[in-house]
């Protein structure tokens, strides 16, 4: 089974119009599984005209945890205010007590530890949600959704992959196709883990390229191979020469290049892939795939 994984280091450049027509690409071939690996902003399943409510299995998970306050336990020591760094404790003068922000406490446990009289505890709290759903083009895709105002994304992206590979062995799929999260945070680590290639995508823009090199960089520490997408291409024909220029003298791979069509915003807007409406651009997305195969030797 082949972990293939999409990623950017700048959000809106294409991860998902390119994970979702390559899995429909794939999928006509080879048994694959999907997988959602942005909790924060998830929007595969929208790709394909599922909204959240069409989920009908979803899972809640404990990824994180919260300090609970006993006040009848405290001696007002405010310790725990002193050890906070995250803002989380403020101290009630009139009644001398301290007072948690659930918005900001991360569950680091640092108050917890220092607390003289155990009158502070952490305990699991539900920060997110699993599910998966068939998306009718022949293979199931997993997603996850963190708590509006929780922390750790990163733990429920380990989740996600979690499921998608069980599914997978249990469908005996070839593949595995994650769309990461933007940027090189937690979520995004914790989707190329595993990985056994990784396509990045980028726009011919400064903000563009500057991304690319940091998540880049984040790839090559763990020694994942790679290539590289350029999509909107002719939105800047100067700037595409210099990346294209730029990966041949890193010797990185170039996978292809996507134009700038207003038919990608057409099938935005109606949740479809594009090449199931726009038949044409079936062509362009099929040379990416064969090239990503000969370069990962898949």
């Amino acid at each position: 089974m082949t972990n293939l994984t999409i990623l950017s280091g700048k959000g809106g450049v294409g991860k998902t119009t390119l994970s979702s027509n390559l899995a429909i690409l794939l999928s006509r071939k080879k048994k694959i599984v999907a997988a959602d690996c942005d909790a924060d902003a998830p929007n595969l399943a929208l790709s394909f005209g599922f909204w959240e409510k069409d989920f009908k299995n979803w899972k809640q998970v404990q990824t994180n945890e919260k300090a609970i306050f006993d006040k009848k336990k405290c001696e007002h020591c405010q310790k725990c205010l002193e050890v906070c760094n995250f803002g989380a404790i403020s101290w009630d003068a009139k009644k001398n007590i301290p007072i948690f922000n659930s918005m900001l406490c991360e569950g680091c446990g640092a108050c917890e530890l220092v607390c003289p009289q155990k009158a502070i505890k952490l305990v699991k709290i539900n920060n997110g949600k699993i599910g998966s759903i068939n998306t009718n083009q022949g293979f199931d895709l997993v997603a996850g959704q963190l708590k509006i105002g929780s922390t750790g994304s990163g733990k429920i992206v380990s989740l996600i992959r979690a499921k998608a590979e069980k599914i997978a062995k249990k469908q005996k799929a070839d593949f595995i196709i994650s769309d990461s999260a933007a940027g090189i945070g937690c979520p995004v680590i914790a989707s190329i883990q595993g990985s056994d290639f990784i396509i990045a995508v980028t726009e011919p823009t400064p903000s563009g390229l500057s991304d690319l090199k940091r998540v880049l960089k984040t790839v090559e520490h763990f020694r994942i191979p790679y290539g590289v997408i350029i999509n909107k291409y002719d939105i800047n024909l100067d700037f595409t020469k210099k990346i294209v220029k730029l990966l041949k003298q890193k010797k990185i791979s170039f996978l292809g290049k996507i134009p700038y069509n207003k038919k990608f915003v057409k099938s935005l807007v109606n949740m479809r892939p594009i090449i199931l409406d726009y038949p044409e651009f079936e062509d362009l997305f099929k040379k990416i795939l064969e090239r990503t195969k000969k370069v990962a030797k898949f």
